[in-house]
């Protein structure tokens, strides 16, 4: 017989309800999260079941450690979104831990044939995940930390953002340390700005000193000392948290492209115009490598959220963007799709032809990468890499069928 295991997780402890198929109440106890905790949870449902397979255990998130002790340990783990649970609750909207686990449990006893068993990735694909997420982290904040940067220097020494291409350039960024006003750097000679530029091995150091030394002379907005020394001394705080930022997430560039390389599927995504060695590995990564997870493109499509939701309500219809998906799946396939726009004829067209009929930039981006994830399932499910002239055929036989 199965019994129904509803968890209600925290970060000190957590909540737990059994209840067999008849619904009656075996256990309701709480287990703080530690190893003691989990291994006297694991104790009760070994006592109550014998066999870990008897047991399912119903929890609202799919990682961490608990996850972790309960996949070890053998037990089936069928993880649920939180709305679900509060979709359950009384119309009161009495909300308490015992409450929220029985729920969990009661779930599992009456959906447990529409709710998926969590089965793990495999060990590379999990590594790979979470260094694309955990590299995304550091994208942003090097990204917040560039903004400080402008926008500092914007307020005492403008001119410093012209001097190079991109502010977070090693070279802009030893300018600013060995620079940090524009009187310090107005003192440099040509001579010494070259010597400078020739250091980071510049490939126009002379005729890119000359342009820089005329910048700097030019008619400039000059701020007070006040604000001139204050400024100076966030933008070094700033680059000095910058420095070792933009060096980390280069070295998990490396580390991704040498994951990724390892797997047999990089060929299928490396295939995908425009993903190029940030997107690919990502894309690898939300995927995943077991063939059985999706039962076909749909299934992606709704967990990537790039398929609308239908909103009805009286004479009110209308198709609106899913909220509850997979936020990085869904962010990777925004981005590709976008990149797709620039490299792939039949994809800027499509863009083209949403955005003339009235959607935003994001609606028709969001499309596009609809499209994109029945075609990428396709090409996973086959092992065959990305061909265009595939999809065109079968784009012109899908025209002459409507016609």
């Amino acid at each position: 017989m199965l019994l129904y295991v509803g968890i209600d997780w925290a970060d000190t402890q957590h909540r737990v309800s059994i209840i067999d198929s008849q619904g009656v109440e075996k256990a309701n106890f709480t287990v703080p999260h530690n190893r003691e905790g989990l291994e006297h949870l694991k104790e009760k449902l070994i006592k109550l079941a014998q066999n870990p397979q008897s047991l399912a255990c119903i929890i609202e998130t799919k990682h961490g450690l608990l996850i972790q002790f309960l996949l070890e340990e053998g037990f089936a783990v069928y993880p649920v979104n939180p709305k679900v649970v509060d979709r359950r609750r009384k119309p009161s909207g009495a909300k308490s831990d015992p409450l929220d686990a029985r729920i969990l449990a009661e779930l599992g006893r009456t959906d447990i044939n529409i709710l998926r068993q969590l089965k793990p990735d495999s060990e590379l694909i999990q590594e790979l995940k979470i260094l694309t997420r955990d590299q995304d982290t550091l994208i942003r904040e090097s990204t917040r930390l560039t903004n400080r940067l402008i926008s500092c220097l914007k307020e005492y020494f403008p001119v410093a953002l012209e001097l190079f291409s991109k502010p977070t350039l090693p070279v802009t960024l030893d300018f600013l340390k060995k620079y940090p006003t524009l009187e310090s750097a107005q003192i440099a000679s040509v001579p010494e700005l070259a010597a400078f530029l020739k250091s980071h091995k510049h490939p126009k150091p002379n005729q890119t000193a000359s342009e820089i030394y005329q910048k700097l002379h030019s008619p400039q907005l000059k701020a007070n000392p006040i604000v001139t020394r204050t400024k100076a001394r966030l933008m070094l705080a700033i680059v000095l948290q910058l420095e070792p930022l933009l060096e980390q997430i280069k070295e998990y560039d490396e580390e991704i492209e040498r994951l990724f390389k390892l797997h047999s599927d990089s060929k299928l995504f490396d295939s995908l115009p425009g993903a190029g060695p940030r997107l690919a590995p990502r894309l690898l990564a939300e995927w995943g490598d077991d063939r059985e997870r999706f039962l076909n493109a749909s299934v992606v499509q709704a967990l990537a959220g790039t398929s609308p939701v239908l909103y009805q309500s009286g004479k009110y219809c209308f198709a609106k963007r899913r909220k509850s998906c997979v936020k990085p799946f869904r962010n990777v396939l925004h981005q590709f799709a976008y990149q797709t726009v620039l490299w792939v004829d039949w994809a800027r067209e499509y863009y083209n032809k949403k955005r003339s009929s009235g959607k935003s930039h994001h609606e028709a981006v969001r499309a596009l990468a609809n499209i994109w994830v029945r075609i990428i399932f396709a090409m996973w499910k086959s092992c065959r890499p990305y061909d265009e002239s595939i999809f065109l055929s079968a784009k012109a036989k899908h025209s002459l069928a409507a016609a």
